[in-house]
């Protein structure tokens, strides 16, 4: 708690408690008391007088071990002791008696899942790294839908490739993969292509693809939207569109309505992630270009009016210089923080 008191003060409650595993609760708990008197050991607990004795917790763990009981749950062998007139503890205490020898424990072989790494992936130019996912449309009717494939370069936010079918489908996606290779002139060991795990994703039409082409595949941890955060955003921007429907009347209505998003949504939509520039401005180069023409307007706009602007004459957005998938640097910063 002392930890988490020392760090508080440079990056908050919440943070300072999450990154030391700390309930907030017990942190407020804590500092209330402190405040009041300084915390005190609890006293040990008695036991309580309902409690069996020694030699009752023996005779039970004796009748759990029998053979004909050792292999059936608690609550069956209380039911067949109550069968036979016997009555030794309830349900609950035979659990704690098993528990304190080390005898409670999932009897089913269950399956373990390998740790998993958290991508750490960075693009300081356009055609570095792709982000690809498939959204759902809803269709004409309940429990129909539209699968929208959609590549996005992560530097420029540019979509280089899209595709509305009826289904989700490894060759599908391979087509669309190595047709966006193709056109935006991708040479081996130039692009990494990152996607969550979803079948498609992982599927062996895709992985083979990438493996011909020379592309470095990346993928999320399962159930981490987080490690795909600009896909996700990119749907979040389509499916806010004002004309964006409550369902599309068949999969020609779809592409009709793709058609006209992804032009805009590349040529005309000012991305906030990129400075105020449009995808296709930083996709293409042109982005230098368009900020010092900014940075002549605005300074037009202070040689006129100065007494406007109070700290500093008016700057352009700028464009980021690297665009980061889970930057370690923010770990870094925190780590320090603690110390």
């Amino acid at each position: 708690m002392k930890a988490a008191e020392d760090l508080s003060p440079k990056v908050g409650v919440a943070p300072a408690c999450e990154s030391l595993g700390v309930p907030r609760s017990s942190y407020y708990r804590w500092q209330c008391g402190r405040d009041s008197q300084e915390p005190r050991e609890d006293a040990p607990r008695r036991p309580s007088h309902r409690a069996l004795s020694e030699d009752e917790r023996h005779v039970v763990l004796s009748v759990l071990h029998e053979e004909r009981f050792v292999d059936k749950a608690p609550a069956q062998v209380y039911a067949q002791l109550l069968d036979e007139d016997t009555f030794l503890c309830s349900i609950r205490t035979m659990y704690r008696i098993l528990d304190a020898e080390g005898e409670v424990r999932e009897r089913r072989d269950q399956l373990r899942h390998p740790p998993y790494v958290k991508p750490e992936l960075v693009a300081t130019g356009p055609n570095q790294v792709w982000t690809w996912d498939i959204t759902k449309l809803l269709g004409p009717v309940k429990w129909t839908y539209y699968y929208l494939y959609v590549i996005l370069d992560l530097f420029s936010r540019y979509a280089v490739g899209w595709m509305l079918a009826h289904r989700e489908s490894a060759v599908l996606a391979k087509e669309l993969i190595e047709e966006s290779c193709c056109r935006q002139g991708i040479c081996e060991e130039q692009l990494t292509l990152h996607a969550d795990r979803g079948p498609a994703m992982k599927s062996k039409p895709v992985a083979f693809l990438l493996a011909d082409l020379g592309v470095t595949k990346s993928h999320s941890r399962p159930h981490v939207s987080d490690d795909n955060p600009y896909s996700e955003a990119q749907f979040k921007t389509l499916k806010y569109r004002p004309e964006f429907p409550d369902r599309f009347g068949s999969i020609q209505h779809g592409r009709s309505f793709c058609r006209t998003f992804f032009p805009w949504y590349n040529h005309e939509h000012y991305h906030s992630g990129i400075g105020l520039l449009t995808p296709a401005m930083v996709h293409y180069g042109q982005a230098p270009a368009v900020l010092q023409k900014r940075h002549e307007v605005l300074q037009d706009a202070y040689a006129k009016h100065p007494e406007r602007f109070v700290r500093h004459p008016p700057r352009p957005q700028q464009l980021p210089p690297e665009v980061w998938i889970n930057n370690p640097a923010s770990v870094i910063e925190l780590e320090e923080a603690l110390h």
